[in-house]
């Protein structure tokens, strides 16, 4: 999940529709940009991991926050890189995965497509079932 009205709907989506949900969030940290933003800030902090941790927080409270009005818990995973690679690598450890058709990255041009770059890549490599929420 980033932090975009798709990934909140695809959430919302995955709540809603999944009989038994044992739901996880995944937020990735430290993509590369054109401008190397993210990454390059994040390989300068001192402890990875922990700075990956605080900058997914917020994104995992609105998660949580969600999840709660429902009545149910999210367990939350921060991974680090590029977002597809790192959401097809953990594919096979879930039954599906749900996304946003579009990030928090997609640019308005990219918004009149079907499906946004991160979520095409994903539905090609995944080893199991996925859907795309707009």
């Amino acid at each position: 999940m980033d932090d975009s009205a798709m990934a909140e709907r695809a959430l919302e989506y995955a709540i809603e529709t999944c009989t038994d949900p044992e739901i996880t969030v995944l937020h990735i940290v430290g993509s590369a940009t054109m401008m190397m933003g993210d990454a390059v800030s994040l390989a300068l902090e001192d402890d990875i991991d922990a700075a990956a941790r605080e900058r997914a927080e917020p994104v995992f409270e609105r998660a949580r926050g969600l999840a709660a009005d429902h009545d149910i818990e999210v367990r939350t995973v921060v991974g680090v890189g590029d977002p597809a690679r790192a959401i097809v690598n953990r594919a096979d450890d879930y039954d599906t995965v749900v996304m946003g058709s579009h990030g928090e990255h997609s640019e308005d041009v990219t918004r009149g497509f079907l499906i946004g770059n991160v979520a095409r890549k994903v539905f090609q490599r995944s080893p199991v079932p996925v859907t795309t929420v707009r």
